[in-house]
């Protein structure tokens, strides 16, 4: 909860006087786990979770007060990172995406200031379903893991 929730509030609240003098913008990094929860990621998916609903708040705040500063939320998937790698192993058969892309999308959103951006874009797709459908979803979550290897370890 520290590094993925708490340390964003406090920077945002020693930043947002400023951003708000320059009209400035926010850039929060998450996760999809902070949109669609899964197996095995219970404390990591409520810091991500409380990350969204946090920014999702501020958003309306500021709009309300008619306040200039942009909040771009972006929603990434497993990065292509050795640390990422290992840590999943076995567990999930989801692909990590290539980071250079991944960073060049969370660039070109806050460029724009767009208030979501998903990478890859297919999560955007299954956030969507999960409030339609929701089972399908589990389907689709337990396909992705590997179920006898989580359930060994």
């Amino acid at each position: 909860m520290q590094v993925n929730f708490l340390s964003y509030v406090q920077l945002t609240s020693l930043a947002l006087p400023s951003l708000t003098d320059s009209k400035g913008s926010l850039v929060v990094v998450s996760s999809l786990l902070g949109r669609v929860p899964t197996s095995f990621s219970s404390p990591y998916s409520a810091a991500k979770f409380a990350l969204d609903s946090f920014f999702g708040s501020l958003r309306r705040e500021l709009d309300v007060q008619d306040v200039n500063v942009a909040i771009t939320m972006c929603i990434l998937g497993l990065q292509d990172r050795a640390s990422v790698a290992e840590g999943v192993r076995g567990v999930t058969r989801a692909k990590s995406a290539l980071g250079p892309k991944a960073a060049l999308a969370v660039i070109r959103g806050s460029a724009t200031r767009t208030s979501c951006v998903f990478y890859p874009w297919r999560f955007h797709v299954l956030c969507l379903l999960r409030a339609w459908l929701p089972h399908p979803k589990a389907w689709f979550i337990r396909e992705e893991l590997n179920v006898s290897v989580t359930a060994a370890a």
